[in-house]
């Protein structure tokens, strides 16, 4: 195990402060707590730090190690398509980025077919946009150029996904005006459905009837597509009601606008099927896919398109797709993949996932059974969420000052668990989770959550 001293982890921790722009961090915050904490190693569901104190990472980095840590397999194969080509000469590509894009197609739902690579998802999300105004001014009907999504939704940090996410936990009013043309309907959130309705099916209609009053408002032939996470993550894994998307896939093809699926988050197993849309039975027009395609172990994403869509860029120069990303398709990020997906397969870690997911999930039910401060569980596959809440009844939560979040994370990490407290929690442990892994999850949440609550008098 590498470990340091803690002088010489202390000296790191300056150098970080002073040069480094840690992700979702204040510098004075972090030096008040004496972090960054900064961690050295990783085997499966646990992580070290530099100190040598380990941890089941039950966030999996961002929501991306599906395959867990210290998987030397996918070291090996990056390493040897580096000894081999590292990169293509313009306008060519590498065999393991044809053998990658095969792989794809074989197990995307549907005719998903044809996918152009990126080095992320906000990039997999703006290239997906970009297609779909090309798409349409290619079949004639240049006018289309708006999108729907929903609120409390996230899809990245470029400026054109940044514009289709909102939710007061990513405000955006730093970065407005953002793109135009994008336009939010409600999220199909039971728990807080905005029209009051008594049944999660009922939910389900009216948030796409909002969609469908967008569309209709803003005139069908100006709608380029709908996007939408089949999984919603940013308030705690909203899992829609079963009709949500037959219905949007309906609404879609109703006015000959583009659906896309961003599976960023749900692709490559997390939701206990290979992509989330399969269990719906519905094949998008596009989906955008990172993360769980390397298990994070190098940057990599896509767009994939469906074959009559992608086959409009075909027929001579004037179709094609005019749109690079430098690092798209870069042989050893797809070398990585093929690997990450092999072992995933090999390994039954989707299968694991809808066992385990549901083994979570029963363990949060009995949490709820037992904390009042719990207002809601819900998850699919290893994508689980919890809302807390001051008040079932008026599902209120707590305010800022009573530290929900900071008190939780902290509490969770005293007792060896990397989870991002709030009131909203994404549960998503590696898809190579135990269930002895599990039971430590669950156990430390109903230690922390009862202690927290005691704390604030509920």
């Amino acid at each position: 195990m590498t470990t340091h001293s803690e002088s010489s982890v202390q000296d790191l921790q300056r150098t970080a402060l002073e040069n480094l722009w840690v992700y979702l961090r204040e510098p004075s915050d972090m030096a008040e707590k004496g972090e960054p904490q900064i961690f050295v190693e990783g085997k499966g569901c646990q992580v070290t730090d530099a100190l040598g104190n380990t941890y089941i990472d039950a966030m999996s980095g961002l929501w991306l190690k599906n395959v867990g840590y210290g998987q030397t397999e996918i070291a090996d194969a990056a390493y040897q398509q580096m000894l081999q080509i590292t990169y293509m000469p313009m306008g060519t590509t590498t065999e393991a980025a044809v053998r990658l894009s095969e792989k794809i197609a074989s197990i995307t739902p549907g005719d998903l077919s044809r996918c152009f690579f990126t080095s992320g998802g906000s990039e997999s999300v703006e290239t997906a946009l970009k297609l779909a105004r090309a798409y349409f001014k290619r079949i004639g009907e240049p006018e289309r150029t708006k999108f729907i999504s929903r609120k409390d939704s996230y899809h990245g940090a470029t400026f054109g996904a940044l514009a289709l996410g909102g939710s007061y936990l990513y405000p955006k009013s730093d970065y407005e005006p953002l793109m135009p043309g994008a336009f939010h309907a409600p999220q199909p959130n039971f728990y807080h459905c905005e029209f009051g309705s008594s049944t999660p099916e009922e939910c389900a209609e009216r948030c796409v009837d909002a969609i469908d009053n967008i569309i209709r408002f803003q005139g069908p032939e100006t709608i380029a597509a709908v996007i939408a996470e089949p999984v919603s993550s940013p308030m705690g894994a909203v899992v829609p009601p079963e009709n949500y998307w037959p219905l949007l896939r309906e609404l879609c093809d109703k006015y000959g606008c583009l659906l896309i699926a961003d599976e960023v988050i749900t692709g490559f197993g997390r939701t206990g099927k290979m992509f989330a849309c399969e269990h719906w039975d519905i094949t998008p027009d596009m989906m955008t896919v990172a993360k769980g395609i390397t298990s994070g172990y190098i940057p990599m994403g896509g767009a994939i398109l469906r074959k009559p869509i992608a086959d409009a860029f075909v027929g001579g120069p004037r179709a094609a797709f005019r749109h690079v990303i430098t690092f798209g398709g870069h042989p050893v990020a797809a070398a990585a993949s093929l690997k990450n997906i092999e072992i995933m397969e090999r390994e039954g870690m989707v299968e694991n996932s809808a066992t385990m997911g549901r083994y979570l999930l029963d363990g949060l039910e009995e949490l709820k059974a037992q904390h009042a401060i719990i207002g809601n569980v819900r998850g699919l596959g290893l994508m689980c969420g919890m809302e807390l809440v001051k008040d079932r009844q008026t599902k209120e939560h707590f305010p800022a000052d009573a530290d929900l979040g900071p008190r939780l994370t902290q509490g969770f990490a005293e007792e060896g668990i990397l989870l991002r407290g709030g009131d909203v929690m994404n549960i998503m442990p590696p898809l190579c989770v135990t269930a002895g892994e599990i039971e430590q999850i669950v156990s430390t949440l109903d230690r922390v959550i009862g202690k927290t609550a005691q704390d604030l008098g509920v």
